[in-house]
């Protein structure tokens, strides 16, 4: 979340006069995240969030939409986007596909705690278990062509160190076959940005733009790289397994799943490195953008290949 197109108070106005949400009050520009142009919206009826997309279009958002209302109105902690007076959920702002959604009570964490792993777990379980009766389908927009492509783009600008690395994740991909692994709809970017508590409740998920019908378990593997690899080897071993116990309260995971950890676990990592190797070189022009570190990445890579016997004892 970042602001790249500008919204004036006015146009914002004109905006609103499409919903029955009262009058404008205030808005802001909100500078986490990276990929559309987010604003806090407060009206005289309620506080909503402001998504302008940067890269989507029209005809692929309905999907985006209908899910979050489909996960908000199975009780899964999600924001529910608002319709228009037509009916709609999206509309055209500034020459940018727009939508409102609810602002969820809460606030994103930097430090998690076991319960609120736990909390991630299982409503990660329940989401995924909800979404066999969600009828839309989609591709993964980050897949192996995106990879391959980003990759060539990005080596020129890479240190000796950094495209042998790459090289040997791509070659070890390349070479690596994995089973028909469970699918389900998957959040695909469930980062602890993305995830609201009140204390060790969860209140929200939150940014589902990068979702589609894939495998449960890279979702768990993306979600692992970033809310247990903080620094902490013994908070990070409990927090894993407090996530992934949780997860099977309610989905069991199966052998053949335990079995594809590992590279699971370095695709979901080397997705993120290429992309924040992406926006560190090719950067994008806006008025409050926030480019994340790739070298966090490029850092759980280099352990997962290094620390195999830990991978297993996140299960035991």
């Amino acid at each position: 979340m970042s602001v790249y197109t500008n919204v004036l108070p006015h146009e914002l106005d004109e905006f609103l006069e499409n919903y029955s949400l009262g009058q404008l009050q205030q808005f802001a520009g909100i500078s986490d995240g990276i990929e559309n142009t987010n604003y806090f919206v407060t009206s005289s009826k309620g506080q909503y969030v402001l998504t302008l997309f940067e890269e989507l279009s029209l005809e692929e958002l309905p999907y985006f939409l209908e899910l979050m209302a489909f996960f908000a109105e199975a009780n899964i902690p999600t924001a529910h986007p608002v319709k228009d007076n037509e009916g709609n959920y999206l509309r055209v702002l500034n020459g940018k596909p727009a939508a409102l959604v609810k602002r969820l009570n809460g606030a994103s964490i930097d430090i998690p705690n076991e319960k609120q792993c736990s909390a991630i777990g299982v409503h990660m379980a329940r989401m995924h278990v909800a979404s066999s009766k969600f009828k839309l389908q989609r591709r993964a927009s980050r897949g192996i062509d995106w990879r391959k492509q980003t990759a060539e783009r990005v080596m020129p600008k890479l240190n000796q160190e950094e495209q042998a690395l790459l090289q040997q994740e791509l070659a070890y991909h390349d070479s690596t076959k994995l089973a028909e692994l469970p699918a389900s709809i998957i959040h695909a970017d469930l980062f602890r940005d993305n995830a609201l508590f009140i204390g060790d409740e969860l209140t929200g998920m939150i940014d589902f733009y990068y979702a589609y019908n894939g495998s449960s378990l890279y979702d768990l593997a993306v979600t692992i790289n970033d809310w247990c690899m903080n620094g902490d080897s013994e908070r990070n071993k409990h927090n894993s397994a407090a996530l992934l116990q949780a997860y099977q309260t309610v989905r069991p995971i199966e052998q053949q799943e335990r079995d594809a950890w590992q590279t699971v676990l370095r695709a979901a990592a080397l997705r993120f490195w290429l992309s924040r190797l992406q926006d560190k070189h090719f950067p994008r022009d806006g008025e409050m953008t926030h480019i994340k570190d790739p070298d966090v990445f490029k850092k759980i890579i280099e352990h997962r290949v290094n620390h195999i016997d830990e991978l297993m004892e996140m299960w035991k």
